[in-house]
């Protein structure tokens, strides 16, 4: 699989990696033999990037990920966790150098190394951008092999740019994708001038993007996209790109036919993010081995025809901006 540098980090990643938050909790039940024929269907696969979080079923998902990479001793997969969102309600003072060495030492322990790759501020208050003293704690930590390098998960365009403009920040994680088209503009340029990769997650917005669903599509009752659907428990941009369930499966019926042969609306639609230039890597979730490798196979599309993606630039211009405006 092709690889890019990601950002300051200075690693190779694959195009294509995992988002892991389907192996630890919010998506229904999964069980570990599942997650870990998961991961081992998209390491099999080429994928050679993880993202995970210390939040993700309280720390379930870095153990499953770092159980199955000391499985595979020597391997050369990167791995990206989050912090900081382990403490509910979020302020911005427990950001605290102290606190910041204790998420991170717990994440080392469940992963089982020494050094994070890489950590990443998971979605903080907006204050915590401004804030020089929680860069110079991320510097310690840097200074101190707790972490090789550090970056920010955010939620809005002007957190990502606010990210990308410090000097030692790695990468930026955003929501990005056919429904999320916000970052072209501003922030994809931005990382690229300034050597921050980005990550984009969130890709198929939370399955709408797959063209598996419809109306009468029901979904558990521990799934983010039934009990986060109005913003309960945590930003609605995180569910379902924070477009409208109903809006969203007219836009994915009006794509559909862009589709190429041979290829899958999900494939179809990591394929049209990759192609956009400043991203690094884009990190689908999959709940099983085949899904890990069906989002896999995306990276051996040809690239999006220009007609095509003339079409789904009026399908968002047309169906989406409007509802979602410049929220995010």
């Amino acid at each position: 699989m092709e690889q890019r540098t990601l950002g300051r980090t200075g690693r190779n990643v694959s195009i294509i990696g995992l988002g892991t938050w389907q192996l630890g909790a919010d998506w229904g039940d999964v069980r570990e033999d599942e997650a870990l024929e998961v991961l081992e269907a998209a390491h099999d696969s080429g994928v050679r990037f993880l993202d995970t979080a210390d939040a993700y079923g309280d720390g379930r998902s870095e153990q499953l990920i770092g159980a199955f990479l000391r499985s595979r001793p020597g391997h050369d997969v990167v791995v990206a966790t989050k912090a900081g969102r382990r403490v509910m309600p979020q302020r911005a003072e427990t950001y605290s150098l102290d606190n910041l060495r204790e998420w991170t030492d717990r994440s080392r322990a469940n992963l089982g190394v020494e050094t994070l790759d890489l950590v990443q501020l998971h979605c903080p208050p907006t204050s915590v951008y401004g804030d020089d003293a929680v860069y110079d704690a991320l510097d310690t930590l840097v200074e101190e092999r707790r972490i090789a390098a550090y970056g920010f998960s955010v939620e809005t365009r002007a957190e990502a740019l606010a990210a990308i403009s410090r000097p030692n920040v790695a990468t930026v994680q955003i929501v990005f994708n056919m429904l999320r088209q916000g970052p072209l503009a501003e922030v994809l340029p931005a990382a690229a001038a300034a050597g921050v990769g980005i990550i984009a997650r969130v890709p198929l917005a939370s399955g709408l993007l797959s063209g598996k669903y419809d109306e009468n599509t029901q979904f558990a009752a521990n799934d983010h996209r039934n009990f986060n659907r109005e913003g309960k428990a945590f930003d609605v941009g995180e569910t379902f790109a924070g477009v409208d369930f109903t809006v969203g499966l007219q836009a994915v019926r009006r794509l559909a036919p862009l589709v190429p042969d041979g290829a899958t609306m999900a494939q179809f639609a990591l394929r049209w993010i990759i192609d956009q230039p400043g991203v690094s890597t884009v990190i689908p979730g999959a709940r099983n081995a085949a899904q890990a490798r069906g989002n896999a196979a995306a990276a051996q599309l040809a690239p999006v025809p220009s007609d095509a993606l003339a079409a789904i630039g009026s399908v968002y211009d047309e169906l989406i901006a409007p509802q979602i405006g410049s929220r995010w």
